[in-house]
């Protein structure tokens, strides 16, 4: 709009009019924006949303540094049952090599007394000789269930092991067999039957020196059982009274990957 004169041939106007007049022609444009300002405010909004962005971004960072950590943790954690599975598995293999030179002993033994065994029958009468007899089924017996195991026929040497301790109860090999009864039920993860056979050495043959191994195992197949607090009050009865041997340190090292109790 073309602004109106504020001085000129207006003089003989009436004094309204001319106000009038004076004001639309005085009036000005409105104001605009000062641009610096809309600068400022768009670099303000622009600001807001990268600082927006940058929170989400060190939310993100946070956690993945938690999961890196739960991840080392875990990792170390694998570590600790790897090793605690490496140590079994030389434990086991130690003690499948010591069985098989003792049945080999046993069968040395056996054959080289055999002379002495036929004297004894005649001095002592047939109870005697019954007794030399049983000592050689039960080794036979033994052995045969133990090959069975080894060459991993599980079912078969489940039955055998069952057939030996029927058969020969007072068996100087009843508490290996009975351990290694419990032993074929874990692999083939029948763990109730693992769990009862491992008891049953330590309960029906506190002597033998299966004893350690057996409660070790009934910790461990009390952890697959998910029978926590049982499995740590079995481990922890290993490491006190059986101090200093292997299976004392295997208990040990698996009660630390154990959550802790709850109470």
């Amino acid at each position: 709009m073309t602004a109106l004169p504020c001085r000129g041939p207006w003089r003989g106007l009436a004094p309204v009019a001319l106000a009038a007049l004076l004001l639309a022609g005085c009036e000005s444009t409105p104001a605009q924006p000062d641009p610096v300002v809309v600068k400022l405010n768009d670099v303000d909004e622009r600001l807001g949303r990268v600082e927006h962005v940058n929170q989400g971004l060190l939310q993100l960072s946070q956690r993945l540094d938690a999961i890196e950590a739960q991840m080392r943790q875990l990792r170390g954690e694998l570590e600790e049952l790897q090793n605690s599975n490496d140590m079994l598995r030389k434990q086991q293999r130690d003690l499948y090599a010591d069985l098989d030179r003792r049945l080999t002993a046993l069968q040395s033994g056996s054959r080289g007394g055999g002379g002495g065994s036929s004297a004894d029958a005649g001095a002592g009468g047939g109870t005697a000789g019954t007794g030399a007899a049983d000592s050689g089924g039960d080794q036979a017996a033994y052995k045969s269930a133990f090959d069975a195991l080894k060459s991993t026929d599980y079912a078969g040497a489940i039955a055998r092991f069952r057939d030996m301790l029927r058969a020969y109860p007072q068996s100087q090999l009843a508490g290996n067999a009975q351990y290694w009864l419990g032993e074929a039920y874990y692999v083939t993860h029948d763990y109730d039957d693992a769990a009862a056979s491992f008891r049953a050495v330590g309960e029906q043959y506190p002597q033998s020196a299966k004893v350690p191994d057996a409660l070790l195992k009934l910790g461990l197949t009390q952890i697959d059982q998910k029978r926590m607090a049982d499995a740590r009050a079995t481990l922890r009865q290993v490491v006190t009274r059986f101090p200093g041997t292997d299976a004392a340190k295997l208990a040990a090292a698996r009660l630390q990957t154990l959550p802790p109790d709850e109470h």
